[in-house]
């Protein structure tokens, strides 16, 4: 991975740098990851909030209360509503962090997801990697 990481909306409307190595590489299989991507869960990174930068665009926020209680405000580009990023959280031990949603990094070659959370939502036919960090929910 060469830092800075860089990436971007769909569009190209919004851009981003990030400025250090990714905390974490996770998925999240809860039904609110599940409706955004279509998919089967989201994947994303976290990164310190003070290595997140935007450098192009005005995004959208889109708020939500999450399962766990907490309002989650999303960013999505407001021309072709691809979601980014959300507003930064505190985590144990990293200060403010920022989950970016790693299909929107220029280079994912490096990416390898090891945590996985929200699983009792996951749906039957995934498989996590042995060795990984399996969460039935948010680890903290």
């Amino acid at each position: 991975m060469k830092l800075p990481l860089t990436g971007g909306c769909f569009c190209g409307g919004l851009r981003y740098e990030i400025t250090s190595e990714p905390l974490a590489a996770y998925t999240c299989h809860c039904r609110d990851c599940q409706h955004l991507t279509s998919s089967a869960f989201s994947v994303a990174i976290t990164v310190p909030h003070s290595a997140f930068r935007l450098t192009k665009g005005e995004p959208r926020r889109l708020q939500k209360t999450a399962e766990s209680g907490r309002v989650i405000t999303r960013w999505v580009c407001p021309d072709c509503a691809c979601w980014v990023t959300s507003d930064p959280q505190p985590e144990q031990n990293a200060g403010q962090i920022r989950r970016v949603r790693a299909g929107t990094l220029d280079d994912t070659s490096w990416l390898r997801p090891t945590e996985h959370y929200w699983t009792r939502s996951k749906q039957p036919w995934v498989a996590l990697p042995p060795g990984d960090q399996i969460f039935e929910t948010q680890p903290w």
